[in-house]
């Protein structure tokens, strides 16, 4: 479908963390921010409240952003919720999704793993406030263990872990894998540290037709928006892999619903979810 020509703002710039931790203030942050009723007064201070005030309702998935209205109306939801938002409007709308998906299948005793994880990443502080405690975060950035409440996050490679087989109920991969990831390694080793049956729930940057970049490069890579047509080239590297989506995709556009202002490109995103078949 044809795109209106209208672009809405969208930070895409990722924020990220510093490991350095000769300064003492962010060390003093790191202790303070680790005991878990502490990190729940400090989320509290963000929004008000000690807890969710209902239960989301973000049935979306498998589909792409079709315009600026839908992540809007995330938003709001969002805050009847009484949750932090994500610090990038936009990003609300494919985060809830995660969220409800991950609720709606998992106990609290479910282990869930965060790629990309920085401290400005919203899906695991959310399910934290939802009563999950096996939580864990991986980025390439960090270079140590830090602990926020229950939440460990550490260094880590998506398509290189350390874990066991079989290791986590579900995995969230939030616009990450158009930042240099390797395709068929990523669903490789997800498929491998994901349990039968368990969930990978990814987002990233698209659009139906390729979007000229101009030669940008953002963290070291090439700035990349999927296709269609590479979205369809993933998706059976994927199911070599025994993962499935959960539902028909839909890979049509409307609005494109996003912008990269320091780039100056506008798409919009896509989020799909696979399951590891038994």
């Amino acid at each position: 479908m044809q795109s209106t020509i209208m672009c809405f703002h969208h930070d895409q710039t990722k924020p990220r963390l510093s490991t350095n931790f000769k300064n003492p203030m962010k060390r003093l942050r790191e202790i303070v921010l680790s005991p878990e009723i502490l990190y729940r007064a400090y989320l509290r201070m963000l929004k008000g409240i000690k807890k969710p005030l209902v239960y989301p309702y973000a049935p979306w998935n498998n589909t792409t952003l079709k315009s600026t209205m839908e992540w809007k109306n995330a938003i709001r939801h969002v805050e009847k919720l009484g949750l932090p938002l994500h610090l990038d409007p936009p990003k609300n709308w494919d985060n809830l999704s995660a969220l409800y998906q991950i609720l709606s299948k998992y106990e609290q005793n479910a282990r869930i793993l965060d790629v990309g994880s920085t401290f400005n990443s919203i899906m695991l502080p959310w399910l934290f406030l939802f009563g999950y405690r096996n939580l864990l975060g991986i980025d390439l950035l960090y270079t140590r263990r830090i602990k926020r409440g229950p939440i460990q996050y550490e260094p880590g490679d998506i398509t290189q872990t350390k874990y066991d087989d079989d290791a986590f109920h579900a995995i969230s991969c939030l616009s990450v894998i158009e930042h240099g990831v390797n395709i068929r390694n990523y669903f490789k080793e997800i498929s491998r540290i994901l349990k039968p049956d368990g969930v990978i729930i990814t987002s990233t940057d698209y659009y139906t037709e390729p979007i000229s970049i101009d030669n940008k490069f953002e963290y070291g890579q090439p700035v990349h928006i999927f296709t269609e047509e590479e979205i369809r080239s993933a998706l059976a590297i994927a199911e070599e892999y025994n993962l499935i989506p959960t539902s028909p995709i839909d890979l049509t556009t409307q609005e494109k619903a996003v912008s990269w202002a320091k780039h100056n490109l506008c798409f919009t995103f896509l989020q799909f979810t696979l399951h590891k078949k038994i």
